[in-house]
């Protein structure tokens, strides 16, 4: 970790370097989230209710999202630009280096105008919490805190995943896009409203619902299923298949002489 640590500093003094387009691009990226929330904002003047969950309601589910969301693209940005990485020989020297591979590809890239994302989401949260009625406890407040730290996690598995597939595929495959940016789009609602099959294969498959829609059902009182606060921790163990492939891919690695 303090390899870590001073990764987080040259990338801290970084941004120091440029404040003014570090500024920019975080007023960028909070107006880029700000504009989806309009986009839930004047659906629901149309439709009071999307499957039963209220705007506000709709609003606490898309704010948590979109911090898990934030929190895995700013620190986890290296393994979402891999692709690069590969093509341009740098993991060359990476491999040569006496230190863990992935601990090098994780501290490559961290976006600190991610905070652009997450100032916007907490605006959402707030506001959500202020309108939702909901009845705080103990066993609420660390139910989002769990979602918060499991999204992250699920969501850096979901990086670490498109990282490993450019071992054998040289460029990245723009499908991934679809649990990527794509599960932040879609996250905006309950995993629910999307159908049965949808939610089996987020439970089962990618434990996207591990992390969203069932402790969200705790949190806002529709399931009194206290075990739903410990669903994110469970969904926290996608990351050891994740990291598997990435081992996978390691092993099956071939220069590409760049």
């Amino acid at each position: 970790m303090k390899l870590y640590y001073k990764y987080f500093l040259i990338h801290l003094k970084s941004i120091f370097q440029h404040k003014a387009s570090f500024l920019l691009t975080t007023i960028g990226q909070f107006l880029v989230s700000f504009n989806v929330f309009l986009g839930v904002y004047f659906m629901f003047l149309r439709f009071n209710k999307v499957n039963n969950f209220t705007y506000s309601e709709v609003l606490l589910c898309f704010s948590i999202v979109l911090i898990q969301f934030s929190l895995a693209e700013c620190f986890a940005r290296g393994f979402d630009t891999f692709s690069s990485t590969i093509s341009n020989g740098e993991f060359d020297r990476i491999m040569v280096r006496p230190r863990n591979e992935m601990l090098q590809v994780l501290g490559s890239k961290i976006e600190f105008t991610r905070i652009g994302r997450i100032l916007q989401a907490l605006i959402m949260f707030i506001y959500g919490i202020m309108k939702s009625n909901v009845t705080w406890s103990y066993g609420r407040i660390f139910t989002v805190v769990f979602m918060i730290i499991g999204g992250t996690v699920v969501f850096t598995g979901i990086f670490i995943i498109y990282a490993a597939l450019c071992f054998f595929t040289i460029e990245g495959l723009e499908f991934m896009n679809i649990f990527t940016d794509g599960a932040r789009e879609y996250g905006k609602y309950p995993v629910s409203i999307y159908g049965k099959i949808v939610l089996q294969i987020c439970t089962f498959i990618i434990p996207f619902a591990l992390v969203q829609y069932y402790p969200l059902l705790y949190v806002l009182g529709k399931s009194h299923n206290e075990g739903y606060i410990f669903f994110p921790i469970l969904g926290c163990g996608f990351i050891i298949p994740c990291y598997l492939f990435w081992k996978f891919g390691i092993r099956h690695y071939k220069s590409t002489g760049s």
